[in-house]
């Protein structure tokens, strides 16, 4: 019965066989029972006595009582009004209790719970309403939370319909509660336009009946929403209800409401966040939360894919998108220290968004919901890290991106005039406060690397210009018409780079934003491409032709000319009586950075790679210092100062160090072991050539990964003490590649380009690599294979594996020793495992190996016995024959064979004839306490050794008469009869023989044989 009860379904969420018990389920069940236990066999009247009695013993049973009828009132609907009744009546809180644990199954549960459970939710809620109780309007918070938006499922449709009507049905009572009405026309005026189809007519009419009744009479309780309530109107403004509100609003606000001035005053109010929150289920809520507060940036991608299975993956799921912008804009304002951490930045997930949408309405809404705290922009009320995610995604993603960082452009350029015509000028001002705040506060250090940036088209710049030139960069006036000819493309490249590390905001608002304190400072973003400096202040610290070459090289625009004059330039700077470095060497490195600032910032390595754009990929100005310094002899005295000026450029611009290496590998130079890249290292100031090329690579993998790959080669060729064996530079790899990457690696590989690993340092790599994404260790492991690693280099990392933790590396062995035969140095380590019931790691592969190699592997493990049996009996016995040898002991072996055993239905392994003697050595020299607990595996081998008893009573007897015998006495020979046969055989020759055998009966036993001796004869 107990065991019945233990297996039943519960009745009040879904439950699985591989999810544990829910503790909450059973927790109110067992309060249930204690309920029908009291009122069993009672009259109604006595059941009340008994109920109220027990829950007057104390608070504990007053608790007990409640739950155990909230259970019977979610369960059972034939019984729950009498539940409720009776829960009224003994309630000695005004059903706080009840009230509390409603809402934390609705909070909680909803999602696994039953659907009948869910229909007593609602009703229950009615209940609570027409009661007049007390908190009841909570209940009726948390159920409409559980509106979805995006999700015209039937189940989220159910609960849209009888939620409305609930309020409709209650509306006096719902004019009491101004916190819940506004929530409920904040979230039926958005989940409005999920209802378009013919099938939501009717829903789609009670849904705007009930918003435009509660707008038009309780107008100032909706005020209340602040700005997001006009936008959600904007989105219905074309039914016919909601068209004749917005008239009012525009043309004749005191209609609505005599202290309503207009739409402006909505959008001096910021919304609350409560409001926002509500548009988000707990689950999806928390689910987004853990994404952009504990995922690393770089490891992201498998999550947001879950993401966008679980809940955008359908049409009706585009309109989800801008409640999750407004969410991570408004709502979830990061502290300090997770700003400064490897998180993804809230940016980063915006921008994944963003891409995702296909429907371009979708995509217009999600760039307003981003962009609508810039409008009516307040420095005073609003709070910087609203408008925050929106100027850092546009600039992050001008690299990589920039057809994001275009339309965004282009829609802030729109919506000014475009928004609503009679507030023009209130929502230009709203942005610029927004720009002037954005820079005020270092948010960016200078906007014109996003507005003036040559990778916008023409008619994109124009209109930026036109719009926002009080940011622009007044030294770009003139635009070369050679700049459109690119087209705009998503590019393929995997990573954004990450620069809000050095960011420092302020920590989280309350509800009510206050004002920011006047000693509240931020820190700059760093911008690693290059940091705008004021060209002319540099240019005056130069003199002679080192200023006029410098000069050309700023006003030129031709590349080829830009390249003879830096070669002039270059030339100038080795006459010692003209230059002085030590002087001119930081100014001039900062011009030059500045002029060079657009090549430093744009894609280098081109998409085809060819002889011809490899070639052309590296002719600007830059490479022409590169060429310069590489054609000079190591011993001229001259490199020096080049050198000393590339150190000062790399100290602005840390892009030169990996630039210099793809030079040397695409520039035909006479420098196949890179020297030119080492003596640069050494002429920096505290840095020494590891240091240096990881950073180098780690700045290639953020920006460019494929570039990043197409260095490997050279890297792991040139620089083997540093790349091989180095898991930090392995793992740069491993996680950021993709498939067709890892391909290029492998056939580097293959092709003998590329050597990874060395056997000093594998083990290291291996370690290292535990702790790694999945991901990332899976292609660690095809790059293992595609090196053909001996799998000796691997086996001595096997026994510290946890089968549980480090499934990647254990799945991936197993791969490699199914391709291997066994042997002796394989099946140690393999046996050296702590045996654990859950772990099938070495019967896995014992298995395989015995249906392959069954006589191979069972003479190794009998020459594992058999070594362990010759150790004297005094030492083997110690510690329950757990004596070692070779680091395995005749227990872990013993465990390992009887998980065969139980795992491995009808394995004819064990009845092999070597395993059978290997137990029969572990039987007679092993103690009690490993026999008892080996009992049933020890017993395989109990036949063959009858056979051996009565066999050698019948020594000397013919074999066929011998086996006539063993037939007579019904012996059950489970032996093979190659063992059979082998041991009949051994019986029929001299009875000299006899004393060489490895097993000797004990002289009781043949005793016991000797009447079969007799009726023989």
């Amino acid at each position: 019965m107990e065991q019945a009860a233990r297996l039943s379904p519960s009745k009040l969420v879904l439950t699985s066989v591989l999810e544990p018990k829910d503790e909450l389920n059973e927790k109110l069940e067992r309060f249930y029972n204690t309920v029908t236990g009291i009122q069993s066999s009672l009259s109604e009247r006595e059941a009340n006595d008994a109920l109220n009695s027990f829950a007057c013993r104390g608070t504990q049973q007053h608790e007990e009582i409640q739950l155990g009828l909230l259970y019977g009132i979610l369960t059972d609907p034939k019984m729950a009004p009498k539940h409720y009744r009776d829960l009224t009546l003994v309630s000695r809180d005004g059903l706080t209790i009840v009230l509390t644990k409603t809402n934390q199954i609705i909070f909680e549960k909803w999602l696994k719970l039953l659907d009948s459970t869910r229909a007593q939710i609602v009703w229950l809620c009615k209940e609570l309403i027409q009661n007049g109780i007390l908190g009841s309007d909570s209940v009726c918070h948390s159920l409409i939370r559980q509106i979805a938006g995006g999700d015209i499922s039937p189940k989220n449709i159910w609960l849209t319909e009888v939620m409305v009507d609930i309020f409709t049905e209650n509306r006096t009572w719902l004019d009491k509660f101004p916190n819940l009405l506004s929530t409920v026309v904040y979230t039926y005026l958005r989940v409005i336009v999920d209802h378009n189809g013919q099938v939501f007519v009717n829903l789609r009419q009670k849904e705007v009946e009930l918003c435009i009744s509660i707008l038009r009479e309780k107008w100032t309780d909706c005020q209340a929403v602040g700005r997001d309530l006009v936008r959600l109107l904007q989105n219905v403004a074309r039914i016919p209800e909601f068209e004749k509100l917005w008239r009012d609003m525009m043309l004749n606000p005191s209609a609505i409401c005599p202290s309503f001035t207009g739409v402006q005053q909505l959008m001096h109010t910021r919304t609350s966040r409560k409001f926002l929150i509500s548009r988000l289920t707990p689950d999806m809520e928390n689910k987004l939360v853990f994404l952009i507060t504990k995922v690393k940036f770089g490891q992201h991608k498998k999550y947001q894919d879950w993401f966008q299975r679980q809940y955008l993956a359908t049409p009706e799921s585009q309109s989800l998108r801008c409640d999750l912008i407004r969410y991570i804009c408004a709502v979830f304002h990061p502290p300090n220290e997770l700003l400064c951490s490897e998180i993804i930045p809230r940016w980063a997930v915006i921008g994944w968004l963003l891409t995702t949408c296909t429907s371009n309405v979708a995509a217009s809404n999600a760039k307003l919901a981003l962009f609508y705290d810039w409008l009516f922009f307040d420095p005073e009320r609003d709070s910087i890290m609203n408008i925050e995610p929106a100027i850092l995604v546009m600039f992050h993603s001008i690299r990589p991106h920039p057809a994001i960082t275009a339309t965004l452009l282009d829609f802030l350029c729109r919506i000014m005039p475009n928004f609503c015509l009679p507030l023009r000028e209130q929502v230009q001002q709203g942005v610029y406060t927004s720009l002037r705040v954005i820079l005020e506060k270092r948010v960016l250090q200078s906007l014109s690397p996003l507005f003036d940036n040559s990778k916008l088209d023409q008619e994109l710049r124009i209109l930026i210009r036109e719009n926002f030139n009080e940011f622009c960069s007044q030294e770009v006036v003139k635009e070369d018409s050679m700049n459109n000819k690119d087209v705009i493309e998503i590019d393929n490249g995997h990573h954004v780079e990450n620069n809000l590390s050095d960011a420092a905001f302020s920590d989280e608002e309350d509800d009510m934003v206050e004002k920011l304190p006047s000693d509240c400072t931020f820190q700059p973003i760093r911008d690693t491409r290059y940091e705008p400096v004021d060209l002319e202040e540099y240019l005056q610290q130069l003199g002679g032709d080192i200023y006029e070459y410098t000069v050309q090289l700023r006003d030129e625009k031709d590349q080829e000319i830009q390249c003879e004059v830096m070669d002039r330039l270059l030339q100038t700077i080795l006459r010692e009586d003209e230059c002085d470095l030590d002087m001119t060497g930081g100014p001039l490195a900062a011009c030059i950075c500045q002029i060079l600032a657009s090549q430093l910032s744009s894609n280098l390595f081109p998409k085809e790679q060819d002889e011809e754009s490899l070639e052309d990929s590296i002719g600007s100005p830059l490479f022409v210092m590169f060429r310069f310094l590489t054609t000079m002899p190591e011993e001229d005295p001259n490199r020096q100062p080049i050198l000393q000026l590339m150190g000062e450029m790399y100290n602005r611009q840390a892009r030169i160090g990996y630039y210099l290496l793809y030079f040397i590998k695409v520039g035909k130079v006479n420098d196949e072991k890179m020297n030119t890249y080492k003596d640069f290292c050494k002429s920096l100031d505290n840095k020494d050539l590891p240091s240096c090329l990881m950073r180098d690579l780690k700045l290639c993998q953020e920006d460019d990964v494929r570039l990043f790959i197409f260095l490997m080669p050279d890297i792991y060729t040139i620089f083997p003490n540093i790349a091989i064996g180095n898991v930090e530079l392995l793992h740069m790899i491993v996680s950021a590649i993709d498939g067709t990457q890892l391909q290029e690696l492998i056939c580097q590989i293959l092709q003998g380009h590329l050597v990874m690993f060395r056997k000093d340092s594998f083990l290291s790599i291996l370690n290292g690599s535990l702790e790694w994404e999945t991901l990332e260790q899976y292609f660690l492991w095809q790059l293992i294979s595609a090196h053909n690693i001996p799998v000796d280099y691997i086996m001595p990392v096997l026994p510290k594996l946890d089968y549980t933790a480090h499934a990647e590396a254990l799945s991936s062995i197993l791969v490699l020793l199914k391709q291997e035969g066994p042997s002796s140095d394989l099946i140690r380590p393999i046996l050296c495992r702590d045996y654990k019931k859950t772990d099938f790691f070495a019967v896995s592969i014992l298995k395989y190996w015995a249906q392959e190699y069954e006589d191979k592997l069972a003479e190794i493990i009998l020459a594992q016995v058999s070594k362990m049996n010759g150790t004297p009996k005094k030492r083997q016995r110690v510690g329950n024959a757990s004596s070692k040898k070779d680091g395995i002991s005749i227990e872990q072996i013993l465990s390992h064979l009887d998980h065969m055993r139980q795992v491995c239905k009808n394995i004819s392994f064990l009845n092999n004839e070597n395993i059978q003697h290997a137990l029969q050595q572990v039987h007679q020299m092993s103690n009690e306490t490993l026999k008892t607990k080996f009992s049933d595996l020890l017993a395989l081998a109990d036949d063959i050794e009858a056979d051996f008893k009565s066999v050698r009573v019948l020594r000397g007897v013919p074999a066929r008469k011998a086996a006539n015998a063993s037939a007579a006495m019904g012996l059950d020979n489970r032996n093979s009869r190659k063992t059979t046969k082998k041991v009949v055989q051994e019986t029929s020759g001299s009875s000299d023989s006899s004393d060489d055998e490895e097993i000797k009966p004990r002289p009781k036993k043949r005793k016991k044989a000797l009447p079969v001796e007799e009726d023989s004869d």
